[in-house]
């Protein structure tokens, strides 16, 4: 079984920073592209920004250099630092992870998903 859980949410000021992160655990061999999405109420889930385990990064473009992601291997961790926070980026922030995991003889590939963390950001 594998998961993935987030942390680091919770309420800032317009123009303040947050640090999500996220670790995925379990029965993993590899974890290949990682990722951000948000999603704000009554909108559709949007992708935020994706990591290569090579870490080639790519943004959206409302990030506008305001937030960047980063992961560290060894520990199986996502992170995402916000910076310039406005009330516009107020969503439930969701981790992703590309994966492969043992199954059996053989090994699957798993698109695993953590259970979000609410960041709001006031004006």
């Amino acid at each position: 079984q594998v998961q993935l859980v987030e942390s680091g949410g919770g309420l800032v000021q317009a123009g303040g920073s947050l640090r999500l992160s996220c670790e995925a655990s379990g029965s993993i061999l590899s974890i290949n592209t990682m990722a951000w999405y948000r999603q704000a109420p009554t909108k559709q889930r949007e992708l935020v920004a994706t990591i290569t385990r090579g870490g080639r990064t790519n943004y959206a473009d409302f990030m506008k250099g305001r937030f960047t992601i980063s992961r560290d291997n060894a520990k199986n961790t996502v992170y995402l630092l916000m910076n310039s926070l406005k009330p516009e980026d107020t969503a439930v922030y969701y981790c992703n992870a590309d994966l492969t995991s043992p199954q059996g003889l053989g090994v699957r590939t798993l698109d695993a998903w953590g259970q979000g963390t609410l960041v709001t950001v006031s004006s």
